[in-house]
């Protein structure tokens, strides 16, 4: 089959998110045809260039978010502006989309709120819904038709529509106050996110070619994939490791925006997300906190289907086989390894690691880091190096080597950088002090490690560690030092917990088991819902009856009359999370009647 992989910020770029685990999912299915569609976010990851592709990666087509050239800009648009019906049309559906926006979507939906059309109670979300869904296909149509709306979204047309929309009565309380330059940037943002309708991807020889439409993430990413399935029906499947909305919230909190535009921008992606939420055919997080969110922000539950992302074992293999040697000889070493940012708390681990001093003199603690990234990383390093020397002021002057220093900084990738899998061989407790934390991949690796862990209680940290290793509260620095102390005077518990530990990794977090399950998630996606082509012969006209019923069934005997048939089936059958949902057939069974009925006319 043909993939279209959609990714913004991601593959195929060096430094893109989940590069790793979309270079592994490519290569592990080399039995299907991929298309990459890559949405980039700043000219630095462009610079830095792609990773070297795999053969069956037969097409990559790249798209920025984040610049705007001004030939292209005067001349985007209905036309450069020069058609009065395209001005009228593109007025009308803004205006409806700002509409919808600025009410905060009614009864629970936007605004960082939940509710879908399969969801929400009432039918006052579906309205809203179909009216945000309306407003955004006509948009794409109106795009396609006059080649691209870069210049219509950053037109007057746009403020106007939103000023109107937050004065008109039933607005959002926060969006009353909006002044123009509070419009400006949420007309700006809106804009940037709407980016890819004016793309040239919804062709015959592009996405409408495809069996499948694989979104590595919600948001930006998806909307290529809603615009396939509305112009040529291709099937959605949405990834997100990371709830996109979640991290647009916690976002936001650090951006210089005002309340009004906030407020916009929040109500504005929550209804994205829903509509992509409800388009998909299936929805895998990557763990049951990020399902939580993702129910909270509209997702059917029917639709949701958990799978863990895959991490590479083999470099941790040795290591874990060697568990701990020798019970004697566990280092008194706590270790952590992450990147350098508030939400790591390092802070809390640093006053934690003091108290652990007071009990166990011996102790030492390394933390090692990727380099950091940016003013706010660089500035929270120092603060941490300050801490520590206030902390340990006698010990740590002067001193920089691991041995010498109960507190050590260690940079990944630097000249004495230490290899990753002899850090964590070199550990006797594993320490994770987040506030805020999706997937723990240091976890995962020092369960691979076969190494006892300390851990806060966020995120999917319970989940992943499952029973084995120790969870204490958020910043807590006492019940974090207590539960390292524990474990660096029971050797044997941290040769049990690290051999749990590494059993579970094995079992649910290895690229094996996730190439797997996406394998068989495709081809459920396909059999159950093919896209509907017409056959041409060499003159280009439709051949009837090319396509029979039986071609589409997933199973060996036709059984119904048609895939819509088999898709009902299937899921009248099926448990939640088995088989296929009965929302699959819907689509399906129309554009198969539609399918019967011209062969019949025929």
């Amino acid at each position: 089959m043909r993939v279209a992989l959609l990714t913004e910020g991601g593959y195929p770029y060096v430094n893109g998110e989940g590069r790793l685990w979309c270079d592994r999912l490519v290569r592990g299915l080399g039995q299907h045809e991929f298309d990459v569609y890559a949405l980039s976010r700043d000219e630095r990851q462009e610079a830095r260039g792609q990773v070297e592709l795999p053969p069956q990666v037969t097409r990559v087509r790249t798209a920025p978010l984040w610049t705007l050239d001004d030939e292209a800009l005067r001349a985007a648009g209905p036309r450069g502006g020069r058609g009065r019906q395209a001005r009228r049309r593109f007025a009308e559906c803004f205006k409806e989309l700002a509409d919808v926006v600025c009410r905060g979507g009614a009864d629970g939906l936007g605004a960082g709120g939940s509710g879908s059309r399969g969801t929400a109670p009432g039918a006052g979300s579906d309205l809203v819904a179909d009216r945000f869904a309306n407003a955004l296909y006509g948009l794409a149509e109106l795009a396609r038709d006059e080649g691209g709306l870069v210049g219509a979204l950053r037109s007057e047309t746009v403020v106007r529509a939103l000023e109107s929309a937050c004065r008109a009565p039933g607005a959002l309380r926060a969006a009353r106050t909006a002044r123009v330059s509070d419009l400006l940037v949420a007309a700006a943002r809106i804009e940037r996110a709407l980016r890819p309708l004016s793309l040239d991807w919804y062709g015959d020889d592009a996405l409408g070619a495809a069996d499948l439409c694989h979104a590595t993430s919600g948001g930006p990413a998806a909307l290529p994939g809603l615009l396939a399935k509305h112009f040529a029906g291709v099937p959605l499947l949405v990834t997100e490791y990371g709830v996109q909305l979640r991290a647009h919230h916690l976002a936001a909190g650090g951006m210089d925006l005002s309340a009004p535009a906030r407020a916009l921008l929040a109500s504005f992606h929550g209804l994205l997300t829903a509509e992509v939420y409800d388009q998909a055919v299936l929805i895998t997080p990557g763990n049951t906190h990020a399902r939580r969110w993702q129910e909270r922000c509209g997702a059917d539950r029917a639709k949701l289907r958990t799978v863990y992302p895959g991490m590479e074992s083999g470099r941790f293999s040795e290591i874990g086989e060697r568990g701990y040697d020798d019970l004697a000889a566990v280092p008194r070493t706590l270790l952590w390894v992450g990147r350098v940012e508030p939400a790591k708390d390092l802070i809390s681990l640093l006053h934690a690691f003091a108290e652990v001093r007071g009990e166990e003199p011996g102790a030492r603690l390394r933390i090692v880091a990727a380099p950091a990234e940016g003013p706010e990383a660089v500035d929270y390093l120092a603060q941490c190096r300050a801490l520590a020397a206030q902390l340990f002021p006698d010990e740590a002057e002067g001193a920089h080597a691991v041995g010498d220093n109960p507190v050590s900084f260690e940079e990944i990738g630097g000249p004495q950088a230490p290899d990753l899998a002899e850090a964590y061989a070199a550990g006797g407790v594993i320490v994770l002090s987040s506030v805020v934390e999706g997937f723990p991949i240091s976890l995962v690796e020092a369960m691979f490690c076969g190494r006892a862990t300390v851990s806060t209680d966020v995120g999917a940290v319970v989940e992943v560690i499952g029973g084995t290793g120790l969870v204490v509260p958020p910043r807590n620095p006492r019940a974090l030092a207590e539960a390292c102390v524990a474990l660096l005077r029971d050797p044997a518990r941290c040769a049990r917990l690290g051999a749990a530990a590494r059993a579970r990794a094995l079992e649910l977090f290895t690229v094996e088991q996730n190439v797997a399950a996406f394998r068989g998630i495709y081809l459920e996606i396909v059999s159950h819902c093919p896209v509907r082509r017409d056959a041409l012969d060499e003159a280009g006209e439709p051949v009837p009856f090319a396509h029979p019923a039986e071609a589409y069934m997933p199973g060996r005997w036709a059984v119904a009359v048609g895939p819509a048939a088999a898709c009902a089936s299937a899921s009248a059958s099926g448990a939640e999370g088995d088989g296929v949902p009965s929302w699959a057939g819907t689509s399906g069974q129309r554009a198969d009647e539609r399918h019967q009925l011209k062969g019949a006319v025929v």
